[in-house]
């Protein structure tokens, strides 16, 4: 069965994290959840490219460990064995990684999402999907270091272009709280962040900006 999307993303970069432990970052991120936060509203991604499989197995698995003690989704990149091994809740597909139903064959229990750099490509992969995405991840949105090798910024339009696929969008690049209830309002189902949350000094508090910026602007939807 497949875990909801998140409406929020944390996306791992442990150099972005001047040289602390990433589970500790990652922890210290966490705590910034108002108490009260439905489950499944936040979710992390480990994104460590260039780690062995062996030292992203371990790295891992520290993660689950405080995912699970926060009550959040761990989902891993690209890596179904690893995933499995370590009880992750769901693996996140690139451009470079196996296909969606391949990866559901390996783990039919993990929820799957991908990662999409245009609108066109989000309607065609959830067409190839045959209903096994949970989200698509895309972006950048806005400009961002990290995002630079995907080409320009798509803007908010993309947004609301890629929502009309029916599968549920979570924005990357650039995203800070403040453009959350834009994004929201645009056909966003959720945001995604890296820098802002694994540079910060204190991960808690741009987690929790994040959450209360979500929490507003469901609230102005529901009216």
């Amino acid at each position: 069965m497949s875990s909801p999307a998140p409406r929020l993303y944390l996306i791992t970069d442990r150099h972005a994290a001047s040289g602390r432990p990433l589970a500790d970052v990652v922890a210290a991120a966490l705590r910034g959840i108002p108490g009260g936060t439905p489950p499944g509203q936040v979710a992390v991604q480990l994104r460590e490219k260039d780690l062995s499989g062996l030292a992203l197995a371990e790295l891992a698995r520290a993660l689950r460990a405080v995912t699970a003690a926060a009550g959040v989704g761990l989902w891993i990149n690209d890596r179904v064995d690893v995933a499995l091994a370590v009880g992750a809740d769901g693996v996140h597909l690139g451009g470079h990684s196996m296909d969606v139903a391949a990866a559901a064959r390996v783990g039919p229990g993990l929820a799957i999402g991908v990662s999409a750099h245009a609108p066109s490509e989000v309607a065609a992969l959830a067409a190839a999907a045959g209903g096994r995405l949970a989200f698509a991840l895309l972006g950048p949105i806005h400009d961002t270091p990290s995002k630079r090798a995907y080409g320009p910024p798509l803007g908010i339009a993309a947004v609301t272009a890629a929502a009309r696929a029916g599968t549920p969008i979570v924005a990357v690049g650039g995203i800070a709280p403040a453009h959350v209830r834009d994004l929201l309002a645009a056909g966003a189902h959720g945001v995604a962040c890296i820098r802002a949350v694994m540079a910060a000094p204190d991960a808690a508090i741009p987690v929790g900006a994040f959450c209360q910026q979500l929490k507003t602007a469901q609230e102005m939807d529901s009216r």
